[in-house]
C-alpha cells in the first residue's frame, strides 16, 4: 500500500486498545505500530528501515521488540498492539539484537561519512557501541556519474528506504534491490551507472537515505562558502535552517533552506499541504542561481554613447558595461520613474504599460498593480498568465463564477477517474504527478488525452493520442455521448445549472463517429471514455496550456466545464474542474489584480461600484480610476510598435524570450522611448532596456504565495541579497515616490493586511495566522474560517448561484501545415528548465543535465530525413529560424516537432504565432506551422558560468 492509501486508511476510525510497553500502561489505536507509540510516548527505539510516510517492511531488525509470551523478538515498525499485550524494549534479549545488529552493520560502514546526518551512528552512540568487532567486507566504488546525486554503496545498509522513496512515493521506478544473499545490492533500471540511468533526480532517495549512501553532490567551490581544506560535507554546520517555498512551478511545495555564511547549501523537503515533504528535482537543485556570478548588484543606466536599440541585439552579461553604467540608486529611480511620470504628463496615462510577474510575491503583485492604476492612471497592466491560462480564467469565470480551481490537486486519490488532458504533469508540476500515480496505485482510472505521449501514459486507463487542434471535436464527442445514452446528471442540470438544452442542440452534430477521423480516436474508445467518466462515483479533471494556448483555447476550456456540470463531476471531494498552474504564483498575481481587466479579487474595472471601492481603499478622489479596461501583454507590445505605449515598467518578465513571434516583441521593446526593467539578472528583456533595477531572488525576501489550490502560504527570507541589490517590494514603493504617489512604506505583513481589506476570499486571513499556520486555504472570509479545499458544494458564485453551459464549435488553428510548412511546432517547458530559463540556466546541476538546446522529433520524421539523434537541425516558420540539436523522441505524434521555450540559443518563441483567442486574447503557443531541415548554423552559447559548450545532445 502506497502513502497516500496508508495515510487515508489511518484516518479511519480504529479501537482502542490498553497494553504496557517498557513498563508503562498504554493506550493507544490499534492501527498504530509499537514504533509510532514508543516515538509518541519518547521512549527511543533503534530504527533505520522505518520512515514515515514510507511503507514499513520490518528488514533492518534494528527495532526488534520482546512480546510476553512469543518465542521470537518482533519488528516494532511492522507489529501493532493488542489489547493486554505486554511488550519490552529495553529487555536485555531485545537490546542484545539491536546492538548487533548495528554493530554487524557498522563494520561495513566507511571511515568518512558521507552525511551530516547519518541514523546509524546515531543509534549506535545512544547505544554505547564501540568499535566493531568485525571486518569489513570489500567496499564498492563510488558512482559519481551523476551531476546531482552520488553513490557510495559502501555505506548503504539496504534498509531499501531508496527503493520505497522511489518506487512508491514518486513512482519512478528507477531504483530496485538486485541479486542474492552477500552480492543484493541497490542498483539504478538495469544495474546502470546512476548518470546514465532514467533518474529524474527529485532526491526523494537523498532525503529518504539513512547513511548518505545516496548523498547529494558537493556544488562547485566558487558557489560556496569558505571551508577548510579536504573538509567533507559531513562536517559542515550550517548556521539556520529556514521554513519556506519552492519557487518554480504552482504546486507550491514547502521546503527547508540549510544556510551557511549566506549561502544555500542545500534544500528540503518539508511536510506541506501540497508535497507532504515531496520535492522535484528543480526545487531540491535549482537553488544556487540565487549565488551566481551573474546576479545584478548595482542598478545600470543605459550609456549615452551605447549604439542604439534593436531587436536583434545580444549581450553577453559580461559585457553589460559596455552598455550599460553603473549607477546609485538615487539617480536611477530618477532616471527610472522620473521619465515615466514624464512620459505620463506629456503624452497621457495611456502611454505607459507595466508587466508583474507570476513569480512575484501577492505583496509585489498587489503593488504593482496599484502602482499602474494610481501612478500609470491606466489599466495597461498584465503578467504572463496571459501567456498560460487565461483563456482557462476566462471560461471559468464565465461558465462558474470563479477563475480558481475547485478541489485541489490531492483530490485525486480521491477519484474514481481522473481525466488528464492538455498536461504533462511529470514535467511541470512533478509532485502533483506523484500523487496521480499514488491514485492510479490505488485503484484510480487515469485517462489521458493529449496530442504528445507523456510518462503519465504508461499508467493510463486509456490513452487518447488525438490529432493536434482537435480538443473541442474530442470533447464534443465525449459529451454527445453522455446525452445519447441518457448518463446525464439531470437532477444537477435542473437544479444548478442554465443553458443545458442550447449546449444539447449544438451537439448533435459532434457523434463519435463523425468526430472519430477528426480528432484521430476510435468512435468505440471515445464512448468507453465517456462513460467512464460519467458513471464513476467521482470523475476530476486536470488540463495544463496544451488546453489554454490555442486561438481556440476558451471554448476548450467551455468544453472541460460543460463535461463536468453534465455529469453532476463538480462540488464533491475526488471531483471538480483543476487547471494545473504554471508558475509559483500565478493564481496569486491574477487573484491581486495584475490582469488588465479585473481589480483585486477579479472586481472589474468597469464596474464603478468596483471601482469606488477601491477608491475609498486607495484614498483616491471619486473618478480617479479608470473604467477603461488596459491592454494585454501581446496587445500592449503591438501598442509600443506603433508609438501608442511609450515607457513601461516590466519587473521579474522576460517578453523577450516568453512572448509569441519573439522578433517582433523584441522590435517593440526597443521600440519603446523609455524601458524600465526590475530583475535579478541581465535577461534577454533587460538588455533592451534603458534603466536596470537590481532586486531580489525568492530566497532573499519574505511574501506570501498563492499556489495551485488555493493555498495561501508564506515564502521566508533566508539570504541577503547581494551588493546593492534590493527587495522588490522596496523598489516598487520607491518607484511609486517617483511617479507622485504619497505611499506609505509599509513592510510585507503591512501590505498583506491592505490586500485582506480589499480582497472578500481572502478577508479572513490574517498575517500573523499565515506566520503561524504557514499555509491557509480561500475562500477564508472571516477571521477563524478553515478555508475551503473543495468549493461549489451547494451553488455557484454567479448569478441565482447556477453554472452555466456554454456550447463551443470547432475553430481550426490560424495557422495551418501545408506544402512550404507541413509540420506543426508545439512549445513547452521540460523538466529541469523553467521558463525561459533566467533562474535554471544558472543552477548548476540543472544546467548539467541539460545544457543544450533540442528539438524532441519522432524518430521515423527523424530517419525519414537522414537524421540521428544530436544531428544539428533547422527549424523554421513564416516569422523566423532556430537551429539546435534533434533528439528522437517517441512521445512526440509524427508530423511534430516538441521544443521548449527556456533556450537563449535557439529561442523557440521567435517561430510561434502571436495569434489571438478573441475571448481571453491568449496566443497560439501551442500550434503553428514549420519545416525542418538538416544542418544549420548554431547560435554561441551565453557563458552561463558552468563552463558548459555545445555538444550534441544525448537521444
Amino acid at each position: 500500500m502506497n502513502p497516500v492509501a496508508r495515510r487515508r486508511r489511518a484516518q479511519q476510525d480504529a479501537p482502542m486498545v490498553s497494553f504496557m510497553l517498557d513498563g508503562r500502561t498504554l493506550s493507544a489505536r490499534a492501527d498504530r505500530t509499537l514504533l509510532q507509540i514508543a516515538r509518541d510516548q519518547g521512549i527511543e527505539v533503534p530504527q533505520l528501515c522505518f520512515k514515515e510516510g514510507l511503507d514499513a517492511v520490518g528488514n533492518c531488525r534494528a527495532c526488534m521488540v520482546e512480546i510476553d509470551g512469543e518465542r521470537v523478538l518482533a519488528a516494532s515498525c511492522c507489529r501493532t498492539p493488542s489489547q493486554g499485550m505486554v511488550v519490552r524494549s529495553d529487555s536485555s534479549r531485545a537490546r542484545k539484537s539491536q546492538k548487533l545488529v548495528l554493530e554487524l552493520l557498522l563494520a561495513d560502514m566507511p571511515g568518512q561519512a558521507y552525511t551530516r546526518d547519518n541514523e546509524l551512528e546515531h543509534w549506535a552512540r545512544k547505544l554505547g557501541l564501540g568499535k566493531p568487532r568485525f571486518a569489513a567486507r570489500a567496499a564498492p566504488a563510488a558512482d559519481l556519474s551523476h551531476p546531482a546525486i552520488a553513490v557510495n554503496l559502501d555505506a548503504c545498509i539496504q534498509c531499501t528506504r531508496c527503493l520505497r522513496a522511489c518506487r512508491d512515493e514518486q513512482v519512478n521506478d528507477v531504483i530496485g534491490l538486485a541479486y542474492r544473499g552477500d552480492q543484493a545490492k541497490i542498483v539504478f533500471d538495469m544495474d546502470d551507472a546512476m548518470g546514465a540511468s532514467t533518474c529524474v533526480a527529485c532526491g526523494e532517495c537523498v532525503q529518504a537515505c539513512p547513511t548518505g549512501a545516496l548523498a547529494n553532490v558537493e556544488r562547485p567551490a566558487a558557489l560556496m562558502p569558505a571551508r577548510a581544506a579536504g573538509m567533507p560535507l559531513a562536517d559542515e554546520q550550517v548556521d539556520k535552517q529556514v521554513d519556506s517555498l519552492c519557487p518554480y512551478c504552482g504546486v507550491g511545495c514547502q521546503l527547508t533552506y540549510h544556510v551557511q555564511d549566506n549561502h544555500i547549501l542545500r534544500v528540503e523537503g518539508r511536510d506541506g499541504p501540497a508535497n507532504h515533504g515531496r520535492l522535484c528535482v528543480k526545487g531540491r537543485y535549482g537553488f544556487d542561481y540565487a549565488h551566481h556570478p551573474q546576479r545584478l548588484t548595482k542598478p545600470l543606466i543605459r550609456r549615452a554613447d551605447a549604439p542604439p536599440k534593436r531587436g536583434d541585439m545580444a549581450l553577453a552579461p559580461e559585457d553589460a558595461l559596455h552598455w550599460f553604467r553603473e549607477a546609485s540608486w538615487d539617480e536611477a529611480l530618477d532616471a527610472a520613474g522620473g521619465t515615466l511620470k514624464a512620459i505620463r504628463d506629456t503624452h497621457g496615462p495611456r502611454s505607459l504599460a507595466g508587466f508583474g510577474s507570476a513569480k512575484g510575491s501577492n505583496e509585489e503583485a498587489y503593488l504593482l498593480q496599484k502602482l499602474v492604476r494610481t501612478g500609470f492612471r491606466s489599466n495597461n497592466v498584465d503578467h504572463c498568465t496571459r501567456l498560460c491560462h487565461a483563456s482557462s480564467v476566462v471560461a471559468l469565470l464565465e461558465g462558474i463564477g470563479s477563475g480558481a480551481v475547485s478541489n485541489p490537486v490531492m483530490d485525486v486519490t480521491q477519484a474514481e477517474v481522473i481525466l488528464l488532458i492538455g498536461a504533462n504533469p511529470t514535467v511541470n508540476h512533478p509532485v502533483a504527478a506523484s500523487w496521480i500515480k499514488n491514485a492510479v496505485q490505488n485503484g484510480s482510472k487515469l485517462i489521458v488525452c493529449d496530442p504528445r505521449r507523456s510518462d503519465l501514459s504508461r499508467l493510463a486507463h486509456r490513452m487518447l493520442q488525438f490529432k493536434p487542434d482537435t480538443d473541442v471535436a474530442l470533447l464534443n464527442a465525449l459529451m454527445f455521448t453522455i446525452v445519447d445514452e441518457g448518463l446525464v446528471d439531470q437532477a444537477f442540470i435542473d437544479q444548478r445549472t442554465l443553458g443545458f438544452e442550447a449546449l444539447r442542440r449544438n451537439l448533435v452534430g459532434y457523434s463519435p463517429e463523425a468526430m472519430a477521423p477528426i480528432c484521430g480516436i476510435e468512435a468505440a474508445t471515445l464512448r468507453e471514455v465517456a462513460r467512464l467518466f460519467a458513471t464513476a462515483r467521482a470523475s476530476m479533471i486536470l488540463w495544463g496550456m496544451g488546453i489554454s494556448q490555442h486561438v481556440h483555447g476558451t471554448d476548450n476550456a467551455r468544453c472541460l466545464i460543460a463535461l463536468s456540470l453534465m455529469t453532476g463531476q463538480i462540488g464533491r471531494p475526488g471531483t471538480g474542474l483543476h487547471p494545473l498552474r504554471g508558475q509559483n504564483n500565478v493564481q496569486g498575481a491574477s487573484d491581486a489584480g495584475l490582469i488588465p481587466m479585473m481589480l483585486p479579487d477579479y472586481q472589474p474595472v468597469a464596474d464603478a461600484a468596483a471601482r469606488a471601492r477601491f477608491e475609498s481603499a486607495w484614498g483616491l478622489a471619486a473618478g480617479t480610476l479608470d473604467a477603461q479596461p488596459g491592454l494585454t501583454v501581446v496587445e500592449i507590445l503591438h501598442a509600443a510598435q506603433r508609438g501608442e505605449v511609450r515607457g513601461m515598467y516590466i519587473m521579474g518578465e522576460n517578453p523577450a524570450m516568453s512572448d509569441p513571434d519573439a522578433n517582433h516583441a523584441r522590435e517593440a521593446l526597443a521600440a519603446l522611448q523609455h524601458l524600465v526593467v526590475q530583475d535579478i539578472f541581465l535577461t534577454e528583456t533587460a538588455c533592451l532596456a534603458d534603466v536596470v533595477l537590481p532586486a531580489s531572488a525568492f530566497p532573499e525576501k519574505t511574501g506570501s504565495f498563492t499556489n495551485t489550490d488555493r493555498l495561501v502560504q508564506i515564502g521566508r527570507q533566508a539570504i541577503d541579497p547581494p551588493g546593492d541589490a534590493r527587495q522588490d517590494l522596496w523598489i516598487i514603493q520607491a518607484m511609486a515616490a517617483q511617479l507622485g504617489l504619497d505611499w506609505r512604506d509599509g513592510d510585507v505583513g503591512e501590505v498583506f493586511d491592505e490586500m485582506r481589506r480589499t480582497m472578500p476570499h481572502i478577508a479572513g486571513i490574517t498575517w500573523q495566522r499565515l506566520q503561524r499556520e504557514h499555509a491557509v486555504t480561500y475562500p477564508c472570509v472571516k477571521e477563524g474560517d478553515p478555508g475551503e479545499p473543495v468549493v461549489f458544494m451547494h451553488d455557484f458564485p454567479r448569478e441565482g448561484g447556477r453554472a452555466r453551459f456554454v456550447p463551443a464549435d470547432i475553430i481550426p488553428a490560424d495557422e495551418r501545415p501545408d506544402a512550404d510548412y507541413p509540420l506543426v511546432l508545439i512549445t513547452g517547458r521540460q523538466l529541469e528548465h523553467w521558463h525561459t530559463g533566467s533562474m535554471t540556466r544558472r543552477a548548476g546541476v540543472l544546467d548539467s543535465l541539460e545544457p543544450d538546446p533540442v528539438a524532441l522529433i519522432h524518430p521515423l520524421d527523424l530517419a525519414d530525413m537522414g537524421g540521428q539523434p544530436g544531428d544539428v537541425v533547422s527549424i523554421e516558420s513564416r516569422r523566423g529560424q532556430v537551429v539546435l540539436y534533434a533528439r528522437a523522441d517517441e512521445s512526440s505524434p509524427r508530423g511534430a516537432v516538441f521544443v521548449p521555450f527556456c533556450y537563449y540559443e535557439a529561442a523557440i518563441n521567435r517561430l510561434t504565432n502571436a495569434a489571438l483567442d478573441p475571448y481571453a486574447k491568449i496566443p497560439e503557443f501551442k500550434y503553428c506551422a514549420v519545416r525542418l531541415r538538416l544542418g544549420g548554423e548554431l547560435t554561441p552559447q551565453i557563458s552561463f558560468g558552468g563552463g558548459q559548450s555545445l555538444r550534441p545532445a544525448a537521444s
